[in-house]
């Protein structure tokens, strides 16, 4: 698991460091919190891709998800984007996703978050 990834030198560190890593480890399955790649807030698909495209196989969000509204149209499709599963029904995307028989959920909290 990867926590929050900030902007281009995040997303420059992934592509960097990520192949070799999954490499060296052996790693089998890497989750990556994506919610502030574009710009430093939010995902865009271009974002998305390239991380996905170094050796992420899932990427989660927060709040920061809904930043880029293009994004949103790609929550609700096969792309491994997960949105809070403690949002409201009715909210697009999906909250978990099974991957390699590995469940992996998302949720969010409340602490220290604005209202």
């Amino acid at each position: 698991m990867i926590g929050d990834i900030i902007g281009r030198p995040g997303r420059q560190a992934i592509r960097e460091l990520l192949p070799n890593l999954r490499q060296q480890y052996g790693l089998d399955l890497v989750i990556a919190n994506a919610e502030n790649v574009a710009g430093g807030f939010g995902l865009t698909l271009a974002t998305a891709m390239e991380l996905l495209n170094a050796g992420v196989d899932v990427l989660t969000s927060g709040n920061h998800i809904w930043a880029q509204q293009e994004i949103i149209s790609h929550l609700d499709g096969d792309m491994p984007i997960l949105r809070p599963l403690n949002y409201p029904s009715g909210v697009p995307g999906r909250g978990y996703l099974v991957n390699r028989q590995t469940m992996v959920v998302n949720l969010i909290g409340r602490t220290f978050m604005g209202d």
